[in-house]
């Protein structure tokens, strides 16, 4: 196992962005301490974690004397620096795919349904249309994940190995089922759930797994 006594991960239960860096620390088999942030209480907007992150968002990932944020950042300072189980193959073109799947996930799907902008959206407007926003940006990306990913897929979205691309898509994936989207749409993505179900590193990095995920009564 590789040194990684130092690293810290700023995190928060259901933050589907912490989850997929808790993703790839576990595939890495990179050990960590875990630092929840609780978005419902505002406490990424205290004095303290704003030092770390002017953004005000997790996660954050803190390995010695440096300071990372922003979730696909960190996933690839962690390849970098931690090469011992790699997570982006060595072929350019599935190379790319991962880095793509990757950015849609973090670039055009997650971000537009994002905690802030539901709350910005209920707000100006009312809850039912906070979530056809959110279904219609799942669906406009799931639609283009599922074409890109149905001849290429093995057991994982781009081989049969775990890789970057799995990191991003399980907790996008999870997250849909809370806006109730109909995976039956896109089989290639509703097959890889159930890879990623199975798998030791995917089930400890669940929501549901976290230290400060809420226990039921």
């Amino acid at each position: 196992m590789a040194d990684s006594a130092k690293l810290q991960l700023y995190s928060y239960w259901r933050s589907s962005s912490s989850h997929r860096v808790r993703i790839v620390l576990n595939l890495k088999g990179l050990e960590y301490e875990y630092k929840p942030v609780n978005l419902l209480k505002n406490e990424q907007s205290s004095p303290e974690f704003a030092k770390l992150n002017p953004l005000k968002y997790v996660p954050v990932l803190v390995d010695g004397d440096a300071v990372i944020a922003d979730s696909f950042v960190i996933t690839l300072y962690l390849e970098d620096k931690y090469p011992e189980h790699p997570l982006l193959p060595k072929d350019l073109k599935n190379k790319a795919l991962n880095l793509q799947v990757a950015s849609i996930v973090g670039s055009s799907i997650q971000p537009l349904h994002n905690l802030g902008v539901l709350n910005y959206i209920e707000g100006k407007l009312n809850s039912d249309a906070k979530v056809a926003w959110a279904q219609y940006h799942i669906n406009y990306g799931f639609e283009a994940l599922e074409k890109l990913l149905k001849d290429v897929a093995g057991k994982f979205a781009t081989s049969d190995e775990a890789q970057l691309a799995d990191a991003f898509l399980a907790p996008q994936i999870l997250t849909a089922s809370r806006f109730e989207i109909d995976m039956g749409r896109y089989p290639t993505l509703a097959r890889l759930k159930e890879a990623y179900d199975e798998h030791p590193a995917f089930i400890a990095a669940l929501p549901i797994n976290q230290p400060d995920a809420p226990t039921s009564s």
